[in-house]
Formats: C-alpha cells, sequence, structure tokens
C-alpha cells in the first residue's frame, strides 16, 4: 500500500488486521515498543478517527480489513467511530472480515469485498479446552474454594455444570442478539433476515452481497475511486496504523 507525504495527505487509511482487541496489552511490546502480534485495538481505530475529524484537511476515511474478529466490544466501539464519523467511511475486506471485524466494518457508509472474501460469521462463541480429565489422569486434583458457586465459572480445570453451561449460553444468546439488531440497523435488513444469516457460517463476496452484508465488489482501488467520488478530489492517503 502506499503512503503520501502526511503533509498533503487528505484522506487517512486505517488497518483492522489480526485479532480485534479493545486496547493493546503491555506484553505484545518487546524492548523497543514495537508491537509483536497481529492485532488491531479499538482504542486505537477511535484516536485516529476522532482525529480526522478533527482536521480539516482530511475528508475521508478507508478502512482496510483483513481480520476474523475478537473482542465484541472492540468491533462495537469501531463501528461507533465509524458510524458517527463526521468524514466519510469506506470499508473494503480483503481476506477475510468476520465476528467483530465484521460488526467494525458495518459502521462505515460502504463497504466492499473481493468474490474471493470471506464475509460475516454472526455469532458468539465462548468456547474452551477444559483440561479436567487430562488433569484427572495426572493425578492433579481441581481443589475448588470461592465465595459462590459461580466464581470459577469457566476454569478450564475443572468441567461445568449444567447450571454453569446454561448461564454462558443465556449470555451467548444476548450478546448474538445485540449483534444481530446491530447489524440489522446498520444494514438496514429486516431482523429476521439477519438472524437465518447469523448460525456463524461466512458468505463468499458475491453471496454476502445479496445477502446486504456489502455494497459492493471491489478492492482498494475500487474503494480510493469511490472516496475520490465523494470527496470531488484526488485522493493523497496516509495510513496511520
Amino acid at each position: 500500500m502506499e503512503t503520501e507525504d502526511q503533509e498533503s495527505c487528505n484522506v487517512y487509511g486505517l488497518n483492522i488486521h489480526g485479532s480485534v482487541v479493545t486496547y493493546y496489552p503491555n506484553y505484545i511490546f518487546d524492548s523497543e515498543n514495537n508491537i509483536t502480534e497481529d492485532q488491531t485495538s479499538a482504542d486505537e481505530i477511535v484516536y485516529y478517527v476522532d482525529q480526522a475529524n478533527n482536521d480539516e484537511k482530511i475528508k475521508a476515511i478507508i478502512v482496510e480489513i483483513d481480520s476474523y474478529g475478537g473482542s465484541p466490544v472492540g468491533g462495537e466501539e469501531m463501528m461507533k467511530a465509524f458510524k458517527h464519523s463526521k468524514k466519510p467511511v469506506v470499508a473494503f475486506i480483503r481476506d477475510v472480515g468476520t465476528s467483530a471485524a465484521y460488526l467494525a466494518a458495518t459502521g462505515a457508509q460502504t463497504i466492499f469485498a473481493s468474490r474471493f472474501s470471506d464475509v460475516g460469521s454472526i455469532g458468539i462463541t465462548y468456547s474452551y479446552l477444559d483440561y479436567s480429565e487430562k488433569n484427572r489422569k495426572e493425578g492433579v486434583k481441581f481443589i475448588e474454594l470461592n465465595s459462590g458457586k459461580f466464581k470459577d465459572t469457566g476454569n478450564p480445570d475443572k468441567p461445568l455444570s449444567q447450571e454453569e453451561l446454561a448461564l454462558y449460553q443465556r449470555d451467548i444468546k444476548i450478546a448474538r442478539d445485540y449483534f444481530i439488531q446491530m447489524v440489522a440497523e446498520n444494514r438496514k435488513l429486516g431482523i429476521a433476515e439477519v438472524s437465518k444469516l447469523a448460525d456463524g457460517s461466512t458468505l463468499m463476496g458475491d453471496s454476502a452481497l445479496r445477502a446486504g452484508l456489502v455494497d459492493r465488489i471491489g478492492s482498494f482501488y475500487d474503494a480510493r475511486e469511490l472516496i475520490k467520488e465523494k470527496i470531488g478530489s484526488e485522493v493523497e492517503l496516509c495510513w496511520k496504523n
């Protein structure tokens, strides 16, 4: 991707790559303060959207997405930043724009995707490995000491009780319904339409277009041309993250 001189920049380029997180944890930085894991934080995206909104020279924002998702809160915060931006936001999905990353994309005014892109995966997962049987075979016993019967819920060293499973399934359904609601609102689709798609599966570009999850088939260059039309001038782009 090209990067123009910061002084002549009139469009910000933002990347949503790797895992979506709310913030960068300290452990992903090396001794020279370089990020060592493939993550994108909502804090960073929101910061640059605010910066663009407060800079008269910046006329629009283009967002490149290549992510399987991650934190639903991180995706929601990115989505709201794009949705409420004072400047036009155009997103394009490369290989993958799914789950929390797709939620973020729905805040853009226009979403492009390649015919090869995987799009959607509307749903929630909290799956994890249960080590309790392995521990039992190795002679390791879990000693449960807590202030309430649900305090150790989700500890991988003990199996889930039926009550604990019911709690998780309750919250997963609540989160799924909210995800559906946000996608339906942002994409101007019916709740029933989105609910049919919300089984966690993905759609390739053309199918995503027919389902209303994206607006156009295209790539960075097509997104750039649309921004050129929107701002009425040549695009001088600088990538911010």
